[in-house]
C-alpha cells in the first residue's frame, strides 16, 4: 500500500483511556516513559523501539497483525546505562544493541553516573525478537549485522571489528586504517564494506573488499567526505563532500561557505566523479536533517538529500543519470526534520513544520517528484516516520500537549493506534496539565520571537502572579506546542508544566540561533560569541511579562540549560533589575573556553579581538552587575559544557557577594543519564524559585 493512499491523518494520538487527573508532582511527570530508537524489521513487519521508564531503559518489539508492543528485555535499574543503536538480523529474530557508554562522544571514558564500584562499559548483545535473555557478544558500539546474519560488525575504540552471532564467539579486527571508523555500511551483496575513515582536519570514505581482504580509498582529497550511501547493485557509493577549511572557531553565524557537493565513486577502482555541487551563497553550507543518513538512494536512481537554497531547509530529489534536481517540497516557510525512505524506497517519508510552524506534522513524497501528501494533522506533534518491511504500515512517535511521547502506528486513515498503552503510569495527570499557547513577542531589536505560555490552571487573570522564563538548549532546538520529541526537552516541558501547577505563568521562548524558523533565524547576526545577540530575546521576553496584567513585574525568574543555562546567567549579569532569580544548568560562562571543547584547535591568543568579543558575549564579562540570586547546577562528568565553566563562575560570584547555591551531581554528564538525577535537580529548582519568587503570595 503506497503512503501516498493512506489520507488525511487527524490528531487522534492519545491513548485511550489514561486522561487520568491529579495532583502534578515531579515524580508523576517523569515516570512518563520516553521512546528513541523506532526501527523496522527486514522482514515480517515489526517494529521495535527503546523506552526509558524511569530510567530503566529497555527495547520493545511489536509485531502484526495486533501491534501490541511487549518488553523484549528487562532492565530494572535507573542505572544511566543507555541502550540505542538498534541492528535487527535479517530474518527479523534476533534485534543487536548497544548498553552503555557515551553516544554522543564515543572516545570519551564510558560513563558512570551510579558510581558503580565496578565500573562500566560498552557492550554488544543480542536479544530474540520475541523475548528471552539477552546474550553479551563483546564491547564495542554501531553494530552492523552482515546481510548473511551470520555475523556482526562495529567498531571498537575507532577499529572495526567482527564477531560471529555463534555463542561463544571472539572478535577480530576486520582491517586497519589509520583514521576512526564511522558509518558502516554493507553494501546489498554482502561483498563490500564502505565506512568513514575520520582523520584530524579531513575524512575519507573507504570501501574495504571482503573477498580480496583490501581497501579502496574513494576519491581522496584534502576535504571532508561522509554519509556513504550504496547503490542497489553494489557498484558505486555516493557521498557528500564538504570543502576543507582551517576556521577554528564555533558558536557564530555561518551563513554561506565553499559549496558543498554529491559525488559517486566506484567501490573497485575509487575513481570518482562530481554529481552536483550547492550553488554559491543560501545553501551553500552544509544543513543536516535527521535521518540515519544525508543522502537516500531512491528508486530509479534517485538521490533524496536537504539543501537550504530558500533559506529554509527542504528536500530535493537527484536524477543520477541526468543531473538533473528536483525540489520535493512546495516552497514556503518551514523546514523538514525526521526523513526516512518509503518500503520499495519509491517515496520518502517526513516530519516538518508546514502550516503548522511550532510542531511536526507527518508527510510523503514520491523521490521522482509530484505533490507532497500530508500524513497527519492537528494539535499533536508526530514525527520518525518508519516504513515496515511489507509496504502496509507506518510506525512513528508522537505526542500532545498533555500526552507524553509514545510509539503508534498509522492504524488506517483515521486513527494512530498507541504500540503501548500500558507503559504509561495509571497515575500519570494528563488531565490536570494545562495546553500551552503560541505567543508571539518583540525582541529588543523587534525581532518577532515564538514562545509557549504556560499558565497555571484556572487562568485568573485579575490576580498577578509570579513568573518565569525558560530558554531551550542547543541552540540548534525548538520547543514545541507539546511534549518534546528529544528526552532532555520533554524533560524541560514537564518542568514547565509542574512550575506552572504551582501558580508560575511560564514563558518558554525559542530564541535566535535556533531552529524551526528558517537559515536567517538560525544563523542570526552576531549571536552566541560573535555578539550575544540573543540577549535581545531574553529582554524581550521579559518586558513582554511584564506588560501582562496577570503577571507581577517584581517576580520575574529565569531558568534553563546548557545553551538555555547561558542565556540564564547573562540575563542574570545584564540584568538583575528585570530578573529576580534564576536557575542555570551546566550553562556557559566564558566562550573562550567552551569553544576549545568542540575546537580544540582554537586559541584566543591567535585573534585577540575575536577573543574579545567572545568573551565580552560572555555572562563573565558582565558580573560586576550581577545581583539576583542564583542556582547553579552541574554534572561533574559533563563533556559538553566543562565543568570549569560553572567552577569560573562561582568563583566570581564569591569576589562580589552574589548570593548563591549549587547542585553538584558527581559522575553525571550533561544530559542526565539517571532519572533520580533529573528528579534532583528540579525539586532543587522549584524550591529555589519558590524561595525568591514566592508563587503563593498572591497580589
Amino acid at each position: 500500500m503506497s503512503v501516498r493512499h493512506l489520507g488525511l491523518l487527524l490528531f487522534l494520538c492519545a491513548p485511550a483511556g489514561v486522561f487520568a487527573a491529579g495532583p502534578v508532582t515531579l515524580e508523576r511527570l517523569l515516570s512518563a516513559p520516553f521512546p528513541t530508537g523506532l526501527s523496522a524489521s527486514p522482514t515480517g513487519g515489526k517494529f521495535a523501539w527503546v523506552l526509558n521508564e524511569r530510567g530503566a531503559r529497555n527495547i520493545w518489539v511489536a509485531s502484526p497483525p495486533d501491534y501490541r508492543g511487549r518488553r523484549v528485555t528487562g532492565y530494572r535499574d535507573d542505572d544511566g546505562q543507555e541502550i540505542a543503536q538498534l541492528a535487527w538480523t535479517p530474518d527479523a529474530a534476533s534485534i543487536v544493541y548497544v548498553r552503555g557508554g557515551d553516544f554522543e562522544f564515543p572516545g570519551a571514558k564510558d560513563p558512570n553516573p551510579s558510581s558503580m564500584a565496578g565500573g562500566v562499559s560498552q557492550d554488544l548483545w543480542i536479544v530474540p525478537a520475541d523475548g528471552g535473555a539477552p546474550r553479551k557478544l563483546c564491547e564495542g558500539r554501531s553494530p552492523l549485522v552482515a546481510p548473511d546474519g551470520r555475523s556482526v560488525t562495529f567498531i571498537k575504540q575507532g577499529d572495526v571489528f567482527t564477531i560471529s552471532l555463534e555463542a561463544g564467539a571472539k572478535p577480530e579486527q576486520l582491517f586497519h586504517d589509520k583514521g576512526s571508523a564511522a558509518s558502516l555500511r554493507w553494501s546489498p551483496d554482502g561483498k563490500y564494506l564502505a565506512f568513514v575513515s575520520e582523520r584530524d582536519n579531513h575524512s575519507f570514505v573507504v570501501v574495504y573488499d571482503a573477498t580480496a581482504k583490501k581497501l579502496v580509498y574513494l576519491d581522496p582529497s584534502v576535504d571532508s567526505d561522509s554519509e556513504p550511501v550504496w547503490s542497489p547493485d553494489s557498484k558505486q557509493v555516493a557521498f557528500l563532500r564538504i570543502p576543507a577549511s582551517t576556521r577554528e572557531f564555533a558558536f557564530g553565524p555561518v551563513r554561506e561557505a565553499e559549496p558543498w557537493s554529491i559525488r559517486a565513486a566506484s567501490a573497485v577502482t575509487g575513481k570518482g566523479r562530481e554529481l552536483w555541487r550547492a550553488h554559491p551563497g543560501r545553501g551553500s553550507a552544509f544543513r543536516e536533517m535527521v535521518a540515519e543518513n544525508q543522502l537516500l538512494w531512491g528508486a530509479g536512481d534517485r538521490l533524496v538529500f536537504p539543501w537550504e537554497e530558500t533559506g529554509w531547509l527542504h528536500l530535493y530529489s537527484l536524477d543520477i543519470r541526468t543531473g538533473a534536481v528536483k525540489a520535493l517540497n512546495t516552497p514556503g516557510q518551514y523546514e523538514v526534520e525526521h526523513v526516512a525512505l518509503g518500503a520499495g524506497s519509491r517515496d520518502v517519508l517526513f516530519s516538518s513544520n508546514q502550516d503548522d510552524i511550532d510542531r511536526r506534522h507527518l508527510w510523503s513524497v514520491p523521490v521522482a517528484g509530484g505533490s507532497p501528501h500530508r500524513l497527519t494533522t492537528g494539535d499533536g506533534i508526530e514525527w520518525s516516520p518508519t516504513p515496515d518491511s511489507e509496504g502496509k504500515t507506518i510506525a512513528l512517535l508522537c505526542s500532545s500537549a498533555t500526552q507524553p511521547a509514545h510509539a503508534a502506528i498509522l492504524e488506517n486513515a483515521s486513527t494512530l493506534k498507541d504500540l503501548a498503552p500500558e507503559a504509561l503510569p495509571a497515575d500519570f495527570p494528563s488531565g490536570s496539565l494545562v495546553t500551552p499557547r503560541q505567543v508571539i513577542f518583540s525582541s529588543a531589536d523587534g525581532l518577532a520571537i515564538h514562545g509557549q505560555l504556560f499558565l497555571p490552571p484556572g487562568g485568573d487573570r485579575s490576580r498577578r502572579h509570579p513568573a518565569v522564563v525558560f530558554f531551550h538548549g542547543g541552540s540548534r532546538r525548538q520547543m514545541l506546542l507539546g511534549w518534546h520529541y528529544m528526552r532532555y526537552y520533554s524533560n524541560s516541558y514537564a518542568m514547565n508544566q509542574y512550575l506552572a501547577s504551582l501558580g508560575y505563568v511560564v514563558l518558554s521562548v525559542n530564541y535566535r540561533s535556533g531552529i524551526g524558523y528558517g537559515l536567517d533565524f538560525r544563523e542570526a547576526v552576531h549571536y552566541g560569541a560573535t555578539g550575544a545577540s540573543e540577549y535581545n530575546d531574553v529582554q524581550g521576553a521579559g518586558v513582554y511579562l511584564r506588560t501582562r496584567s496577570d503577571v507581577d513585574p517584581d517576580r520575574i525568574g529565569l531558568w534553563g540549560g546548557s545553551y538555555g543555562g547561558y542565556l540564564t546567567a547573562l540575563g542574570l549579569a545584564r540584568a538583575s533589575d528585570l530578573f529576580a532569580a534564576g536557575v542555570d544548568f551546566h550553562g556557559v560562562h566564558d566562550w573562550n573556553l567552551e569553544i576549545t571543547n568542540f575546537v580544540p584547535a582554537y586559541d584566543p591568543g591567535k585573534d585577540q579581538n575575536q577573543a574579545r568579543v567572545a568573551f565580552e558575549s560572555s555572562p563573565l564579562a558582565s558580573v560586576s552587575t550581577w545581583r539576583s540570586p542564583v542556582l547553579l547546577i552541574h554534572g561533574d562528568d559533563d563533556r559538553n559544557v566543562p565543568f570549569m565553566e560553572t567552577i569560573k563562575l562561582v568563583e566570581a560570584l564569591r569576589k562580589r557577594n552574589v548570593p548563591f547555591e549549587q547542585l553538584i551531581i558527581p559522575d553525571e554528564i550533561h544530559d542526565f543519564l539517571r532519572t533520580e538525577s533529573w528528579l534532583r535537580a528540579y525539586e532543587a529548582s522549584a524550591a529555589f524559585l519558590g524561595k525568591y519568587l514566592k508563587p503563593d503570595a498572591g497580589r
